[in-house]
């Protein structure tokens, strides 16, 4: 609110000041003149301000250092006989404007070069990614509200559009269950703009020439140099090839389940058959599948389960036990 009072105080400033220039200085110009030409000079001084803070540190010195580059190779090219004289003055000018779209033009091709060379040299600090971008998958599953109400997440939660019409689509389907799942999602939107505390935010950014939303997802967070928030597996890895950035729920979950040791027991419920003969299934409070030996006919039944190994596989954990009483 301040910086728009600021914003405000400052055009109107300027606004005053051309009007009194235009009626008490030699300026050939009407008292509505000078007025009018302060309300341009001061809205144009606002908008450089505005653009200019929402460029990134290595932006801002890129252009600085294309505009100095510019300026020092058109001094060199002045030099050249062919072009001293009266036309000096007027190449002088050109070239510059030249040469600073040129090098301009070049930079912007290779930003994330220029970013990375300017970390590497020490000139820029790493910094965390200010903005988290959610896909639909994360959406759906629910868990990002209470990640983010306990402040596991940092900085402003983006919510493209596209994604939001996505998740419509779902909740309009005539699919039952794909139903469920969109009506779940807008839900869980629902909830997470009015239950936590860091800002969330609808974008209306998109890539018309690209179809898929994955694609638009992965091109958003490199727009924006964000991070992505899923639990789609194969997101997931297309991200990491291009260099983006990924929080995977899933991954996040995994790593939050409380370590067990072989020789350690737990007391677990058999609650159906597993793949072998013998064997009995349950579940951990966390979800974690324990497979027990000799356990199928246990069904139904509280028992004591000493672990014999774990496995850690790309779905989650499993672990396997013997009945207590069999060791």
């Amino acid at each position: 609110m301040i910086f728009i009072i600021l914003r405000v105080s400052f055009v109107c400033l300027t606004t005053v000041l051309g009007g009194l220039l235009a009626h008490w200085g030699k300026l050939d110009a009407t008292l509505l003149t000078g007025a009018l030409s302060g309300v341009g000079v001061g809205l144009l001084a606002v908008l450089i301000e505005f653009l200019v803070t929402r460029l990134k540190m290595a932006h801002i010195l890129t252009v600085v250092l294309c505009l100095l580059f510019s300026i020092f190779l058109t001094d060199i090219l002045v030099l050249f006989p062919l072009i001293r004289g009266d036309f000096a003055v007027r190449y002088y000018a050109g070239a510059i404007l030249i040469i600073f779209y040129v090098l301009l033009l070049i930079c912007y091709t290779k930003r994330r070069d220029i970013e990375d060379l300017f970390t590497n040299l020490g000139i820029l600090k790493q910094q965390e990614s200010r903005y988290k971008v959610l896909d639909t998958s994360a959406i759906i599953d629910g868990r990002i509200a209470d990640i983010s109400k306990i402040k596991f997440l940092e900085g402003e939660i983006l919510i493209p559009k596209f994604v939001l019409n996505e998740l419509q689509q779902i909740a309009d389907s005539s699919d039952t269950l794909k139903r469920n799942r969109g009506r779940r999602g807008l839900d869980i939107l629902n909830r997470v703009q009015k239950e936590i505390d860091i800002p969330v935010r609808i974008i209306d950014t998109d890539f018309p020439e690209l179809v898929d939303v994955d694609s638009k997802l992965i091109k958003l967070a490199q727009h924006l140099g964000a991070k992505v928030v899923t639990n789609d597996f194969n997101l997931n890895k297309i991200a990491q090839l291009q260099n983006v950035p990924v929080l995977n729920i899933n991954d996040l979950a995994n790593a939050l389940k409380p370590v067990v040791l072989p020789g350690e027991g737990l007391n677990i419920t058999i609650i159906k058959e597993g793949k072998e003969s013998s064997q009995g299934v349950g579940y951990l409070d966390d979800g974690t599948m324990v497979v027990v030996d000799n356990g199928r006919r246990y069904i139904g039944s509280n028992v004591n389960v000493v672990i014999t190994s774990t496995l850690q596989t790309s779905a989650g954990r499993m672990i396997f036990g013997k009945l207590a009483s069999h060791v």
